[in-house]
Formats: structure tokens, sequence, C-alpha cells
């Protein structure tokens, strides 16, 4: 036999037919190169958004203008829903679907999520820290005032107030009003020749929380110890003034004093470094926010990657 017909050459099982006979080869088994400038995008232009908006509505924009603030935030909104359009075509099938990795969803999702975030977080980053210091960068700050002389209706848009080297907290008139929390009060007086001055009206009242009794003068708040102290920063809480006020009544009935204009304040060496404090703290809550959020983009990214990878796509 010819070594053609040993084989099958001749009517058998050729090699030609074996080849026809192969299955064939299942695409899903071949890997498509992955476009990476897709990912890229998804992964830092939501969190510059996230980031952009977390810093407008922490920003005195949102205290001395807030109206363009929220027009911007507006613009900002119907830029993220217009880029929903494309998905949505594709989701309804009036739009072909692409060949590689379909990230208009992800993208239009994730940005979404960074305006939501951005928003919540920097509304509360400004309620919480900024908003104080951009109330007190707007009032008046008084470099000479004296408890004995001037007047609380004098000092209404006072922010910081600087009163003497010889102010002192007269602890043994203050007084503290318990409503759940206590509300203490202290008078700000002056001392001349080592005795605390009584006062003709005592308009100015150093306040703190939950720092005394409500049946003793044991005013123990903010720097009440600190003998380089002279200096207030003024109580900004709407919301417990009135307290502080029923404190003050209190101590004019207890002691026979006079308060026709009472005005409170954090008693402290340095008002303008507590008023920058909240500046500080601003910062960074939008520092940890910014690095979290990227975190969390990268984190979003990195599971999409992983998931084209297992259709196919390296």
């Amino acid at each position: 036999m010819s070594r053609p017909g040993l084989y099958g050459g001749f009517g058998g099982y050729s090699q030609d037919k074996a080849k026809d006979n192969k299955p064939p080869v299942s695409r899903r088994n071949q890997r498509h190169r992955m476009n990476i400038v897709p990912a890229y995008q998804c992964l830092f232009l939501p969190w510059l958004l996230y980031c952009a908006v977390f810093a407008l509505l922490s920003s005195s924009a949102n205290f001395y203008r807030p109206y363009l603030c929220y027009a911007t935030l507006a613009i900002a909104t119907l830029g993220v829903l217009a880029l929903g359009w494309t998905p949505l075509k594709i989701l309804l099938g009036r739009a072909p679907m692409t060949s590689g990795p379909n990230w208009y969803g992800f993208f239009f999702v994730t940005m979404a999520v960074a305006l939501v975030l951005g928003t919540v977080f920097g509304n509360l980053n400004f309620s919480t820290t900024m908003i104080k210091y951009y109330e007190y960068e707007n009032l008046d700050i008084i470099t000479e005032a004296s408890p004995l002389f001037s007047k609380g209706e004098q000092l209404m848009d006072a922010g910081r107030v600087m009163f003497g080297n010889n102010s002192v907290l007269d602890t043994r008139r203050s007084m503290g009003f318990k409503n759940m929390d206590t509300y203490c009060v202290a008078p700000i007086s002056v001392v001349q020749g080592g005795v605390t001055m009584p006062l003709e009206s005592y308009d100015f009242w150093a306040v703190g929380l939950d720092c005394c009794s409500s049946n003793a003068a044991d005013f123990s708040c903010g720097e009440y110890a600190n003998q380089n102290a002279h200096s207030g920063l003024r109580f900004m809480g709407d919301g417990q003034r009135d307290f502080f006020r029923l404190a003050v009544q209190e101590a004019t009935a207890a002691y026979g004093i006079k308060a026709e204009h009472p005005l409170f304040f954090y008693w402290v060496q340095d008002p303008t470094a507590e008023m920058d404090s909240f500046k500080s703290e601003g910062y960074k809550f939008f520092l940890i926010g910014m690095l979290s959020h990227f975190a969390w983009q990268s984190l979003c990214v990195g599971l999409a990657l992983a998931a084209f990878a297992k259709l196919g796509y390296a």
C-alpha cells in the first residue's frame, strides 16, 4: 500500500477534511483590548465634579450670593442629566450597542452620585463650620471696649471684642439655667485696685454649656482660668440665645443687678484664632471628603474593570 493510502490520503480521512471538521473556536474565548481612556475619564471626572460642588457649597459664595451658587448647581445638574440620554437610548434599543465595554451608563450613574454627595456634604460642611467663620468675618472687630463705659447697643455689630487688660469675669455673679443642658452665664466686669467694680448695667456676658451648676456660682466655661484672656468671640447660636437670656434674668434677680441690653460672648484670649479654627475645620472636612470620594470612585472603576474583564475584554 502506498504511503498516501496508508494514511487514508485517497478518499479517506485527509488532512484537509480534518481541518474542515475541527470545531470552530468560540469567540467568547477571544479577548479584546479595552480602551483605557474611558476608564480614566470615569475615574477623574466624577471625582472632580464632587470636589467642585463640595467646594462651591462650602465657599463664601454660598454665604454672600446663595442664589448665584444654586443657579450654578442647577446648571451642573442639567449637564449631568444630559449625560443620561445616551445610555437611556441604548437601554430602550434606540441606539446601537457598542462593540467594546459600555461606559456610558457607568459614567452617568457615578456623575449623578458625585453631584448628590457633593451637594449633601458641601451643605453639611457649610452649616456646621464655614458659616460660622463667614458670620464672624462679616461682623466688626472692636479693639478697645470697656464693660465700665461701653453699652450693649453700641456693640450690636461686633463679632470680636477686646475688652482691655483690666477686664475679668465676675464669677461671683454667675448663674446657670437648667433646661436639658445647663446654660451658664457670667458677667464681664473690670478690676480697679484689685477690686471687681460694680457696674451700672451688666451688658456683656460670657457663656457656655454644661460648665457650671444651676444652684451655685461656679462658672468654668471657656478660658475662664486664663490670666491673659480679656476678649470675647460673639455667641451666634440663635436657637440657644433665649435660654442664656433666662439665665441672665435669674442672675439679675438673684444679685440685684441690671442688664439692659445683654450680649453674649465666648471668653477667649485670641478671638481671631478661635474664628479661624472654624475655617480650619471646614478645610479639614473638605480634604477628608475629597480623599474619601476618590477612594470610593477608584473602587467603583476597579469593579467595573473586573466585570468587563470577565466579558472578555483585557
